[in-house]
């Protein structure tokens, strides 16, 4: 009876310990929600966007970004993002009356890291042609998931800035300048342990900042006014620690089920005493 109380006990352990982290670590969502705010309404952003690098406008993750601008623009706009996120960038573009229109019309989106190093999309219409009547068109690109560290020859996202550049990329010459309404936005789905690593950046990707602004805490510096809402995470934390801490329990109660199993088959059986 003991052995199966042990048993008991470490089979309801376990999945009292294995429940609430096993959907998080590897989950994956088709439509991720803002990191720190899941299902939070999305709120307003910047209503211009940069033209360069330089001037990018800077938004949050989760809040819509809107410019208004002429066919032939180079817009930018700058968002944070932290380990174990991956972020989805989406765009949409809204075209004039196709009368004025005289074809169709190819649009892009771009997205750079803090070292202004393009990265690929996982999956998206990175890319996509409107035709002449369409009113709109719909851009997405999902990058790979943000890493806490990568070696110097890498190209792994790694945590800070990340641009978003919008522009037309084939249009009849005669509808260059034509006005267009741009909105973009940015949620993430956490990732989490799955990605972690065993290493983190002295400093966020941040255009601007120092790792000596970072140790030194100096405010505001330019680490600060791009990090995330809630911070940046550092890096240092994972739920590999959970994981970690869940197999470490598990090993010691298997340990004592089959000590007790052990200890219960070598007792010598009792014999009757003669009558």
């Amino acid at each position: 009876m003991r052995t199966v109380r042990a048993l008991s006990a470490a089979l309801l352990a376990g999945a009292g310990l294995l429940g609430p982290v096993a959907v998080p670590a590897f989950a994956d969502s088709a439509t991720p929600t803002p990191s720190g705010s899941a299902g939070a309404a999305e709120s307003a952003g910047p209503t211009e966007a940069g033209t360069t690098f330089r001037t990018a406008a800077a938004f949050r993750q989760g809040q819509q970004a809107t410019a208004e601008a002429s066919a032939g623009d180079y817009l930018y706009w700058v968002f944070p993002a932290d380990t174990g996120q991956r972020p989805t960038v989406t765009a949409s573009v809204t075209l004039p009356e196709s009368t004025a229109r005289h074809g169709s019309s190819t649009w892009r989106i771009d997205v750079y890291d803090g070292l202004r190093r393009r990265q690929p999309c996982m999956y998206g219409m990175q890319s996509k042609t409107a035709a002449k009547e369409a009113p709109a068109v719909e851009l997405s690109c999902t990058l790979r998931p943000v890493r806490p560290w990568a070696d110097t020859w890498d190209e792994d996202p790694l945590p800070g800035s990340y641009y978003v550049r919008l522009t037309v990329t084939g249009i009849p010459e005669d509808d260059l300048g034509q006005p267009f309404t741009a909105r973009v936005g940015a949620v993430s789905a956490e990732k989490g342990g799955a990605y972690a690593g065993d290493g983190t950046l002295a400093a966020p990707l941040v255009p601007g900042a120092t790792t000596e602004d970072a140790a030194a805490g100096d405010a505001p510096s330019a680490v600060e006014a791009r990090a995330p809402e809630d911070g940046w995470s550092s890096g240092w934390w994972s739920d590999r620690w959970v994981w970690t801490a869940v197999g470490g329990v598990l090993g010691a109660l298997a340990g004592i089920g089959g000590y007790s199993l052990t200890r219960g088959s070598g007792r010598p059986s009792r014999v009757p005493p003669a009558v």
